[in-house]
């Protein structure tokens, strides 16, 4: 594999693997987040710059039947040009109607230095999800080198994102710098991280995140557990919940994860108080409890007071910390108070010295939603690429550069 940040693409056609995959208004089609794709500008600009032509390759939501307009990768185009014809900049950005076949040939052979063309969505053919090879060898035809730059489809045996990997040589293929820091900032986490060594888990279900803790257990010193699935394990140990959410199938899972976290020496913290509601909506009656003896009737919704105080006194004192997952349900404004305490205590850490990485959906969510983005080391675009690495898999997108 070479770097892509030393290679010269002058000259060469690249075709780039994004994660375009962005929300769009059900009724105007406009784009409502632009993070995934101002996350691959980077790489797209530096090939730009060394003069060589991008296409990019991308799939749109979950197509069930072949083409649908409302997941055509033809509504990004107009955004995508505008983000690039910046700062006196002139780049023209083409649209392929098909992501093999003679047009999008024709297209990206007549593809000038300096041009872009993005190509229909992928998942118009069930070959991308199965990873077929002969539809892999026709998408590898349109460059003559490739970089993987989506990390959120990492995890999947794709034929964009690990299949046609086989053609081209290891000199020319590479991760993209988007990928690049994905793999370095979880690196970072996993294998070179400074103790103490925080892990946030938190989210709806303790099934979710099994792998996860397990593989958290041989590495980090403290995990604290939050949102939904921290009731699991307060009734586990024989706790009031109310009507609480609760996998009743995993007590036992719950408990074997604290014996093994004793141990090992891993400080499993659970939240000690709780912010409960008598109902699941913005418009209920609230009140608080003791997280372990929540009254009948009742549910919790937030971490506590004291669980915030609890919580943020061990972030403080970490040198790493990986967030996933909230501390409630922080889309109502009612409950989100425990999942911005958490935020702001990670800020806080990070200012004074620990590398802070944020990943999952709704971690994510709630840091852009606080404006926390830039005040942490590293926010993650894979939601669950990240999490199977976290799990301990192989991704089969980071295998296919490498191997």
């Amino acid at each position: 594999m070479s770097s892509f940040s030393e290679y010269n693409f002058a000259n060469k056609k690249v075709l780039v693997r994004v994660d375009f995959n962005v929300p769009l208004d059900k009724q105007t089609l406009a784009i409502t987040d632009d993070t995934r794709i101002v996350a691959a500008l980077p790489t797209i600009k530096k090939i730009i710059a060394d003069g060589g032509s991008v296409i990019l390759m991308s799939h749109l939501g979950r197509p069930k039947t072949g083409p649908e307009d409302k997941y055509s990768l033809k509504h990004i185009v107009n955004h995508l040009h505008s983000l690039l014809n910046t700062d006196g900049d002139i780049v023209n950005v083409f649209f392929a109607n098909d992501c093999i076949g003679e047009q999008a040939q024709q297209t990206a052979a007549m593809l000038k230095a300096g041009e872009v063309l993005l190509l229909e969505n992928l998942r118009f053919y069930k070959e991308e999800e199965a990873g077929d090879i002969e539809f892999a060898k026709k998408l590898s035809t349109l460059g003559t080198c490739w970089v993987n730059d989506a990390f959120g489809t990492a995890h999947r045996a794709h034929a964009s994102t690990a299949v046609i990997a086989q053609f081209f040589n290891k000199e020319n293929r590479f991760f993209g710098m988007l990928m690049e820091a994905e793999v370095k900032a979880a690196e970072k986490v996993m294998h070179q991280n400074e103790k103490p060594f925080t892990a946030i888990i938190g989210g709806a279900k303790v099934s979710d995140k099994i792998l996860i803790i397990e593989n958290l257990l041989e590495r980090a010193t403290d995990i604290i557990i939050g949102g939904g699935m921290a009731y699991t394990f307060m009734k586990a140990q024989g706790g009031n919940i109310g009507k609480s959410l609760c996998e009743d199938d995993r007590l036992e899972t719950a408990n074997e994860l604290l014996k093994k976290a004793a141990a090992k020496g891993v400080c499993i913290h659970l939240p000690s108080d709780s912010m409960i509601a008598d109902n699941f909506s913005n418009d209920s009656n609230t009140s608080t409890a003791p997280s372990n003896n929540i009254p009948d009737g009742w549910m919790g919704l937030d971490i506590g007071t004291n669980a915030c105080e609890q919580f943020t006194n061990v972030l403080h004192k970490s040198k790493t910390i990986l967030w996933n997952g909230p501390m409630g349900v922080f889309e109502m404004s009612k409950f989100q108070h425990g999942t911005k305490a958490i935020a702001t205590a990670v800020v806080e850490a990070t200012a004074n010295g620990a590398f802070s990485l944020v990943g999952g959906g709704d971690s994510v969510a709630a840091v852009n939603q606080f404006g926390y983005t830039d005040k942490v080391s590293y926010v993650s675009t894979g939601g669950g690429a990240l999490l199977e690495y976290f799990e301990g898999k192989v991704l089969p997108g980071i295998a296919a550069v490498n191997s």
